[in-house]
């Protein structure tokens, strides 16, 4: 598993440019409906398997909804999380293979961490961070050293679908 990393929140800033690509798409960030949990938990699923969409639920059933979603008229394209494991976590968060390089991940990702900048926080953990270089580059994130396995120590196995 890979290593936690830190983000500084009251360093980021809305990104209006990418908000305009979005938007050029036709694609659309927001935070997800408590009506449209099985349509976007099943989604999760058959993506990214069981254990990102138990942390999904639980994100959007939160109040308020922690969840952000990106979607193209009817097609979901990604998701992105905070407060689904722990407090002051970030993610999970993931990307249909078919909108990846589009700026859908990054504006997910920025869009929650304003989120949870709103919410009081000053600082956010990626847990299990995967793309490290991207969040390097993307947010400042640092890496927190010796936090692998971190709270995912003596987790029950996921199923993947």
């Amino acid at each position: 598993m890979a290593s936690d990393m830190l983000v500084k929140l009251y360093t980021l800033k809305p990104d209006p440019a990418l908000d305009r690509r979005m938007a050029e798409q036709g694609i659309i960030i927001r935070k997800a409906m408590v009506p449209e949990l099985e349509v976007i938990v099943d989604w999760i699923r058959q993506r990214f398997g069981s254990g990102w969409a138990s942390e999904a639920q639980t994100a959007i059933l939160r109040q308020p909804v922690s969840c952000f979603i990106a979607h193209r008229g009817e097609d979901m394209l990604g998701f992105a999380c905070h407060e689904a494991t722990m407090k002051g976590f970030f993610g999970p968060t993931g990307v249909d293979e078919t909108a990846r390089g589009k700026g859908v991940g990054m504006a997910l990702l920025l869009h929650t961490l304003l989120d949870m900048r709103a919410q009081g926080y000053a600082y956010a953990i990626i847990g299990g961070a995967g793309p490290v270089a991207f969040y390097q580059r993307s947010v400042g994130a640092i890496e927190i050293e010796g936090s692998s396995p971190g709270v995912y120590t003596h987790m029950l196995p996921l199923q993947k679908s």
